[in-house]
């Protein structure tokens, strides 16, 4: 290049950067403002399709890409928030919706930060594909949790590297009343092959591990899980979770499960049983397990259920409280998709109920979800959050007496 031009193309460069310099600070953020309002009115007018019973009203109350599970914190200055890709998310309360959405991450990167929960001392776990993080007061320290978060569990050491999958590997965790560490573990095949149920059985994946707060004492709590993306503790401290069954028997079999485990070492079946008591194809010639524990609750077949809670509010009239709401994402492997709402159970005496419809209206009939529901969690004044992955959404139900 000759001189002159070397001399026209700095100069040229000087004036671009000069001119970058001279834009006005919130310019750039310009376009992204915008995205976000629009999106949020595309969120507010999908809100007044979903039906609730009379009284429950629902709204926007916070943006954020992806999330899907919730740990509401019990002082009431953050609310954390999981995701199946490479983030997750600190809300700051507010006034009916979130004040503030901010990036939250321990270490420089994130595989899969799905599993979010809180002990009642404050200490956050976070879950990731294959690594657990645990931070002390999480709630006062997140923004310093890059020099004050420990591993628990060290990356690659949750599962065995051989099994080690995206698939199913959206982990879930609750503390539970004896102040140990619940983790669900899907098993990443459709259905299990024989050579791996000895590994699956011994490490806890296709089931539910515990251990303690400092990442000690492993051992496996359940097996014969397919893939459980929800779980919680009800009032007689008994654990319950979702179960996510087998795909390609049909659009009506097998059906979902929500179980319930009130000790250590009961196997919930898979995979001689798809789901309930239909048994797999791979294993129909197998004689199951004698001790083999069936759901307390059947839902509709692939209706992908998910994220789930006891309700212990005072908000909501007095016949929801002691019962369990839970998410349904929606299918993907039926001719005719279902799901996407939210559904509520009221467990009989003997644990057993009936999951009905409580807020619908994502899925249009027609092939197509306005929103996918993910995970519900209980704030402090009784209200109701829910995620919504495809929206990137967070809602709030409230109640009113009508």
């Amino acid at each position: 290049m000759s001189s002159a031009r070397k001399l026209f193309a700095a100069g040229m460069a000087l004036f671009a950067f000069a001119a970058a310099l001279s834009v006005p600070p919130d310019a750039h953020s310009a376009p992204a403002q915008a995205d976000s309002e629009n999106r949020r009115r595309e969120v507010e007018a999908t809100l007044q399709r979903i039906k609730l019973p009379p009284g429950f009203s629902i709204s926007l109350y916070a943006l954020a890409p992806g999330a899907r599970t919730l740990a509401v914190g019990a002082q009431g200055k953050a609310i954390f928030v999981g995701t199946d890709d490479k983030r997750a998310y600190v809300l700051t309360p507010g006034d009916g919706k979130a004040a503030a959405v901010e990036d939250f991450s321990p270490w420089p990167s994130l595989t899969m930060p799905h599993g979010v929960c809180l002990s009642k001392e404050g200490a956050l776990f976070l879950v990731e594909r294959n690594r657990v993080t645990r931070l002390d007061d999480a709630e006062s320290n997140w923004r310093d949790a890059a020099s004050k978060a420990q591993a628990i569990v060290k990356a690659g050491d949750l599962v065995p590297r051989s099994s080690e999958s995206r698939s199913h590997s959206a982990r879930v965790c609750r503390v539970g009343p004896d102040g140990r560490l619940y983790i669900s573990l899907g098993q990443p095949d459709n259905v299990a092959p024989r050579d791996k149920l000895a590994l699956y059985e011994r490490t806890g994946v296709g089931g539910i591990i515990r251990m303690n707060p400092d990442g000690s004492g492993r051992e496996v709590f359940a097996t014969g899980v397919r893939n459980s993306v929800g779980m919680d503790f009800d009032l007689d401290d008994a654990l319950w979770f979702t179960d996510n069954q087998v795909d390609g028997m049909g659009d009506d079999i097998p059906p979902g499960e929500i179980n319930r485990a009130d000790r250590p070492g009961l196997n919930f079946g898979f995979p001689w049983f798809g789901g309930g008591h239909v048994r797999t194809k791979e294993y129909e010639r197998d004689t199951p397990p004698a001790d083999a524990v069936f759901p307390m609750v059947e839902t509709q077949a692939h209706a992908a259920d998910l994220g789930m809670t006891f309700y212990r509010g005072a908000m909501f009239p007095p016949e929801y409280r002691g019962g369990l709401f839970s998410a349904q994402h929606g299918s993907w492997d039926r001719s005719v998709p279902i799901g996407a709402r939210l559904m509520f159970t009221r467990p009989g005496a003997d644990g057993r109920g009936v999951a009905t419809p409580f807020a619908e209206g994502w899925n249009t009939g027609a092939g197509r979800y306005l929103g996918r529901p993910v995970d519900v969690a209980e704030l402090a004044d009784g209200s109701l959050l829910v995620t919504d992955d495809q929206n990137g959404a967070i809602y709030r139900i409230t109640y009113r007496r009508p």
